[in-house]
């Protein structure tokens, strides 16, 4: 016969001691096999593992998960995208792509961050400063500028050793 010993995981009661499934009861997550449209206001740490499309406002961290479907316009402070958002981000702290998430849309954001292999398409303006309050609709277009170099021919020197060393030899 063999002794098994069983770990707890914190759990040390049920009533009024920690959750024993060790969720954090201020967390909302909509899980992976779920699927949610409309607009969701999030009061602290929110995560979306499923498909979402509409709209997204949250006050704490945002994470979207890397099998995540996510069509929505998003504001909040500290946003990470795991998996695909097609949609405008504004992330008034910092906005941070991992290696397998994908951003469609355009961004304003107070700091970047872009793990090898995440994918933007879209416009990404950075705020150090902090993000402006105006809609990004609202915010002049910047022009992009084009540059125009004209280059010049520089004598071979490679040339003339060549024909140096050729008169010796």
């Amino acid at each position: 016969m063999s002794d098994t010993a069983v770990e707890s995981a914190g759990a040390t009661s049920t009533n009024g001691g920690p959750d024993p499934l060790g969720l954090d009861p201020k967390a909302t997550v909509i899980a992976r096999d779920d699927s949610l449209s409309g607009k969701l206001e999030l009061r602290g740490y929110g995560q979306v593992l499923g498909s979402f499309s509409g709209e997204i406002e949250s006050d704490g961290d945002l994470l979207i998960g890397p099998e995540a479907h996510v069509e929505a316009d998003i504001r909040g402070a500290r946003i990470t995208v795991a998996g695909l958002v097609r949609g405008n981000v504004i992330a008034t702290n910092r906005l941070k792509i991992t290696s397998s998430g994908r951003l469609e849309g355009d961004a304003m954001v107070g700091a970047l961050i872009v793990q090898e292999g995440g994918v933007h398409y879209g416009v990404i303006r950075v705020h150090p400063e902090g993000v402006p309050d105006t809609h990004p609709e609202r915010l002049p277009q910047v022009q992009a500028q084009s540059t125009v170099v004209t280059l010049r021919t520089v004598p071979n020197p490679v040339g003339r050793v060549r024909k140096f060393w050729g008169e010796f030899f």
